[in-house]
C-alpha cells in the first residue's frame, strides 16, 4: 500500500519567541501540496528558517531518513515519531502511543525541541517537527486538508 510522508521542521532562536518574528513563524502552514514529480517512495522535506524569514524549502529525501518508524501490518500502517535527540525535549507527559492508521487516512504529529549551545554560551534555539503522514492513495493536496488524527507532542519552550 502506498505510504505518503511529508516531514516540515521550522527553526527558530529567541528571536522569534515575540512580536512580529513569532507572528510570522506562528503563521508557517503545517501540510503543503506535494510536488508534481512525488513519486511516493521518497519523503517530501521542508525546512523553513529563521535567518530565511521562514520562507520554505522542498526537497525529496530517502524516506528511510525521516525520524518515523512506520510499520504495515494486518492492512494497517503503524506511524510512531523517534525522538531525537533526547536531551532537546521540552518537560511533558509521557509519549502517546503510535498511531494506527486504515488505508485512505493520515496522521499529523507535532513535536517541539529546545536546545542550548555549548556551555550556554550562545541563546536557544528551537525547533519543531511536523510528519504528516497518509496510508493509502492520495491527491497533491491531501495535506492542506483536515487529518484523520491529529498529535500534539509540543511541550512547553520556556
Amino acid at each position: 500500500m502506498q505510504i505518503t510522508v511529508q516531514w516540515i521542521r521550522t527553526s527558530w532562536t529567541k528571536k522569534s519567541r515575540g512580536g512580529q518574528d513569532a507572528s510570522r513563524r506562528n503563521a508557517v502552514p503545517v501540510g503543503f501540496v506535494l510536488p508534481y514529480a512525488w513519486n511516493g517512495t521518497s519523503a517530501h522535506v521542508i525546512r523553513m528558517q529563521e535567518r530565511d524569514g521562514f520562507e520554505p524549502f522542498a526537497a525529496q529525501e530517502d524516506r528511510r531518513k525521516v525520524d518515523v518508524r512506520l510499520r504495515e501490518d494486518d492492512g494497517r500502517l503503524s506511524v510512531f515519531p523517534r525522538v531525537q535527540p533526547m536531551f532537546g525535549l521540552p518537560p511533558r507527559p509521557r509519549r502517546p502511543p503510535a498511531v494506527r492508521l486504515a488505508p485512505g487516512q493520515w496522521v499529523r504529529w507535532q513535536l517541539n525541541y529546545r536546545f542550548s549551545s555549548a556551555m550556554g554560551m550562545r541563546g536557544w534555539s528551537y525547533w519543531l517537527d511536523t510528519f504528516n503522514i497518509a496510508y493509502g492513495p492520495v491527491t497533491a493536496d491531501v495535506f492542506l486538508s483536515t487529518p484523520t488524527v491529529s498529535v500534539d507532542e509540543q511541550g512547553p519552550l520556556r
